[in-house]
């Protein structure tokens, strides 16, 4: 049989951009969970609070007598209190696995043996709950403010209340990199998925537990940075140019969430390797 050349020859294909990897594993990721039709059911059941909060505003500006429905700023600040529950379940259902399930497949070796960055893999990892999670929180938000002006026929709502576009925004912003951030950590930790559920829950729940056993002995809710979410509380309620809802100082609360994100990246930049060192 002859024998063919099999000498070097310069490659011809395409090459990707750099930078661009992490768009791939986004992509992936979010088309794989909308594939779920039980994820499907958790994202419109999410949604539900948008069509009463919806309703409400056009009874509010239709029928005179339920002028007491009217929005205020507040509305919108109780309205994404309201999504904390759903951002709790989207992140166990999204993010739980996101790198835990590549740690037990031993798939962080082939990820990062290709021309992929470390910093490129979790960019795509955190862009999958990220999506979901602003998808729950502030996309639902800024379409009841764009509701709100379509039935009332009027910007008077808006101009009064212009600070409502960025303070919808860097809430949901604040609370979704900080939900994000800590859920990534903690799937870098396991290979277990369930375990790092009941991690994230635990995380959640106990920090909030030591808060109230403090409050209730003492009184004082100037330990409030003590628990994950009131911290957030705090800080959301003053994004809102809303008194705090606790005593602690809306910077020391500040200062707790900066810290925990930098906790987040800290714990990824270490676990997020090729070859896992074992000492």
């Amino acid at each position: 049989m002859p024998i063919h050349d099999q000498s070097y020859r310069r490659y011809q294909g395409g090459k990707a951009s750099p930078g661009q990897a992490w768009l791939v594993i986004a992509r992936a990721g979010i088309m794989n969970m909308l594939r779920r039709r039980a994820f499907l059911g958790v994202l419109i059941f999410a949604w539900i609070p948008f069509v009463v909060r919806a309703v409400q505003f056009y009874l509010s500006t239709n029928i005179p007598q339920l002028e007491l429905l009217a929005p205020k700023a507040e509305t919108f600040r109780e309205f994404l209190d309201q999504q904390q529950f759903f951002v709790f379940v989207v992140t166990i259902y999204v993010g739980a696995g996101l790198i835990a399930n590549d740690r037990r497949a031993n798939a962080l070796q082939i990820y990062l043996s290709k021309p992929l960055l470390r910093a490129e893999y979790i960019a795509g990892k955190a862009a999958v709950l990220f999506a979901f999670l602003m998808l729950v929180t502030w996309v639902p938000a800024m379409l009841l403010l764009l509701l709100q002006v379509l039935f009332a026929g009027s910007f008077a709502f808006l101009n009064a209340n212009l600070f409502l576009f960025p303070a919808i925004t860097v809430a949901a912003l604040v609370e979704v990199l900080l939900v994000t951030l800590t859920m990534l950590a903690l799937s870098s930790l396991s290979k277990s998925s369930r375990y790092v559920a009941v991690l994230f829950a635990g995380v959640i729940f106990f920090t909030k537990s030591i808060f109230g056993v403090v409050y209730a002995i003492s009184g004082d809710s100037s330990l409030s940075w003590l628990s994950f979410s009131d911290s957030l509380d705090n800080v959301v309620d003053v994004i809102f140019r809303l008194p705090p809802g606790y005593e602690t100082p809306w910077q020391v609360s500040l200062i707790v969430i900066l810290g925990l994100m930098a906790l987040a990246v800290s714990v990824l930049e270490r676990r997020v390797r090729g070859v896992e060192v074992v000492t």
